[in-house]
């Protein structure tokens, strides 16, 4: 699926709701789904600047393909990075690169969230973006 098929799937799943509690419990179900990161990428350097709660992004590149993990020690915030991750893993760095996260703003995300909670968003995304970068140079 593009990624923009993959956001139009997630603004339509969180439509099937009448509030944000519900939401929110949505979130972070998805997160209770999140494929565990290896312990040894648990790292420092995987460690995301700007997030209020830890989170560990990590990325393998495959077939032209960006393969991440990701783990939280906060429950909404693993729930968040499991909805990126649905976005961008097993894309192409270019891809990810030209896309907007749109669904972001779609489904209201950002404007209920706490502040800090919207900026370790928006350090989610530019870190995604970041190692699309990364690897899209090395080729």
């Amino acid at each position: 699926m593009t990624i923009k098929e993959i956001q139009e799937e997630i603004i339509d799943d969180f439509d099937l709701f009448d509030d944000w509690m519900q939401r929110y419990e949505f979130i972070i179900e998805s997160g209770k789904s999140l494929p565990k990161i290896e312990e040894m990428n648990k790292s420092e350097d995987n460690l995301i600047k700007g997030c209020q709660s830890k989170v560990w992004l990590h990325a393998d590149y495959e077939n032209g393909k960006l393969l991440f993990s990701a783990d939280s020690d906060a429950i909404l915030t693993k729930g968040i990075i499991s909805l990126l991750l649905k976005v961008y893993n097993e894309q192409t760095p270019d891809d990810i690169l030209n896309s907007d996260p749109y669904f972001i703003d779609e489904i209201g995300l950002k404007e209920h969230l706490s502040p800090t909670r919207a900026n370790g968003l928006l350090s989610m995304v530019k870190q995604i973006k970041l190692l699309a970068l990364a690897f899209k140079s090395k080729n």
